[in-house]
């Protein structure tokens, strides 16, 4: 077919990787170089594959020990206790960490994210002038305890108590059943001192104030596990066997008051209980809301994983050849063929992306921190959690193509992929359940507009848009009707059901679908709308890498576009002759951009010693 105006056949502009690099370094770039320089360092090469559990689990504390002699765990905390208070810093160290062993990255994560994390987020300057500098130098290891067996993704209804006891001035904390154990709790079996526990608060009186956080000891300074803590390891796992996850019991532990993380919410040395949130719901939320960073780091490693494999299969496909075609000397090398760049060439856009919207989500998480503006917090909540299950669903489907395209070599433990996907595939479950989180979007997109009076339609689809100003391509309003059309229809199904009589748990087990589909139309726009404004930026300072980045804008696009075109069909937004065509469209990008995928995979600036592969030698 004839290409659309905006669709060249001309050869894409050479480049410099290490120009692009620069733009994807952005201003973190010292950060970056630094940590790249650490991972480069001989004490960082990769254990063999057939290390135990044991080797591989000291190698990873090893690792994260030496990160944090060097400052890089600390980059969060404040200045006072060692760091630099400097979270777009922090992000920007953690996504260059996970070129490297994924086991690494998540202990990092547990320790400097979460452990740290929720002592500086739901702690006072007490707790803060207790705990922080040493876990930012690691030399008090700790866990998140959050997750239990019986309450996977229902954290609200968790069945830990903590009961407070005044006659003592302190807290009793008690797992009542087996299923109330803390459970795939990481940084806990080999090096756990100490853990943030998530638990139903209780008073004296039997009154229940919902779930709170308190830091509970688990080990002695000798490693010696404390009375009443009981501690089983997980065991071998698909992938993260560095990580040392475990299940954790707690029977009758007493812990004093103040080890009750109380910015939220207190008690009184009389058991008399405080808030400075009367609502119990918003209670919560905010208590819980170091899942943001969390999910905000997986999402990081998930993009920097998915990269890692573009750049072993893309540079493999450069090489191996395979059969002769006309106008090759010898056999012809795997990029060439059509079906090869129609795996790769698409993935490679979502990757650059997923990138620019990782960006853009640090930079409002950074913006909204200080909690003074309670609409920004909620975008950044909700892109949290649909960021990261779009990212790492990503990470999943891009490594198992990556695998597949390197054949056999790509089934070889030295050629890094088998441990990427191994590694990475538990990532749609952790930080929360992909599906669990998108349904959550969903509801609460609704829930925007429901509270709006639902007088427009676009209330709820507004977050990110408003940043940016449009969604950077010809395609981009599909994009925008596509989920003002999707939050249309639940809300008329809903007034329809209710009309009906029907009662409201049924009608809400009738939206999940829909609801799905809301929330992957949001996530989606949000991703390309960032990702074109990224383009814009770029072209008006360089304009041939501009033109490289709206080619892979473009075909991000279109591909999105031709998966969702029968809802886009069935609604009239395509005729049957745009719809035909789009595939034809996707494989000219696909070929356009093929000459330059080397280029894009090295401007990543993945370290050689943490690709690790023979078919990825530059």
């Amino acid at each position: 077919m004839t290409p659309s105006p905006r669709q060249s056949t001309a050869p894409l502009p050479a480049f410099e990787p290490a120009a692009l690099q620069r733009i994807l370094d952005g201003e973190q770039a010292p950060v970056r170089r630094r940590v790249r320089e650490i991972l480069s360092r001989p004490s960082f090469r990769y254990l063999p594959p057939d290390a135990s559990i044991d080797d591989q689990r000291a190698a990873a504390s090893a690792w994260c020990r030496e990160l944090a002699d060097e400052g890089i765990g600390a980059l969060i905390l404040p200045a006072e206790y060692g760091g630099r208070n400097d979270y777009a810093a922090f992000t920007a160290a953690f996504e260059t960490i996970a070129f490297h062993d994924i086991s690494l990255t998540i202990k990092f994560t547990v320790q400097f994210g979460l452990w740290a994390g929720s002592i500086l987020l739901l702690g006072r300057e007490e707790h803060h002038r207790r705990y922080l500098r040493d876990i930012g130098s690691f030399a008090l290891p700790g866990c998140f305890a959050l997750t239990e067996s019986g309450h996977g993704s229902n954290a609200r209804e968790l069945e830990t108590v903590a009961r407070y006891e005044p006659a003592t001035g302190q807290f009793i904390v008690n797992s009542p059943n087996f299923a109330a154990g803390k459970n795939y709790i990481g940084n806990l079996v080999r090096d756990g001192r100490g853990a943030t526990v998530f638990a139903q608060l209780e008073t004296a009186d039997g009154a229940r104030h919902g779930v709170h956080a308190l830091v509970v000891p688990l080990r002695d300074e000798s490693g010696n596990v404390l009375p009443g803590v009981r501690i089983e390891d997980n065991g071998p796992k698909m992938g993260e066997n560095g990580v040392d996850n475990g299940r954790v019991w707690f029977d009758n532990v007493r812990v004093d008051r103040d080890a009750l993380l109380d910015r939220f919410g207190g008690v009184a040395a009389d058991g008399t209980y405080n808030s400075p949130i009367k609502s119990a719901g918003a209670r919560f939320f905010a208590i819980i809301s170091a899942l943001v960073g969390g999910r905000i780091s997986i999402a990081a490693a998930g993009v920097s994983a998915a990269k890692s494999g573009l750049a072993i299969a893309v540079r493999y496909g450069e090489r191996r050849r395979q059969f002769r075609t006309p106008g090759f000397e010898g056999e012809t090398p795997l990029l060439q063929y059509p079906t090869h760049q129609r795996r790769l060439m698409p993935l490679l856009a979502n990757a650059y992306a997923a990138d620019f919207a990782l960006k853009y989500l640090v930079r409002r998480r950074v913006e909204t921190q200080d909690g003074r503006d309670p609409a920004g917090t909620r975008e950044v909540e909700l892109l949290a959690a649909s960021f990261k299950a779009w990212a790492t669903w990503n990470t999943t489907r891009t490594l198992q193509t990556c695998r597949e395209a390197c054949g056999g070599e790509g089934y070889i433990s030295a050629n890094r992929l088998p441990a990427l996907k191994a590694d990475t595939d538990i990532f749609t479950t952790f930080e929360g359940d992909n599906t669990v989180l998108m349904l959550w979007v969903g509801r609460n997109l609704l829930a925007v507009t429901e509270k709006a009076g639902g007088t427009d339609d676009r209330a709820a689809t507004r977050a990110g848009a408003s940043h940016t100003g449009a969604a950077g391509s010809s395609h981009g309003f599909l994009f925008e009707e596509r989920e003002r059309a999707i939050l249309a229809e639940i809300r008329a199904d809903l007034a329809r059901l209710s009309g009906e009589g029907v009662d409201a748990q049924e009608t809400a087990s009738r939206q999940q679908m829909r609801l799905l589909r809301l929330a992957h139309a949001h996530v989606e726009r949000v991703v390309l709308q960032q990702f074109g404004a990224a383009v814009a930026r770029v072209e008006n300072d360089d304009p041939a890498l501009g033109e490289v980045l709206r080619a892979l804008h473009e075909l991000c696009t279109l591909t999105l576009l031709e998966e969702q075109r029968g809802w886009f069909l069935e609604r009239g937004l395509l005729t049957p002759e745009e719809s035909r065509a789009l595939p034809e469209r996707v494989e000219v990008l696909c070929a356009r951009v093929t000459p330059r995928a080397v280029a894009l995979v090295n401007a990543f600036g993945i370290p050689a010693q943490c690709l690790a592969s023979p078919i990825a030698l530059p």
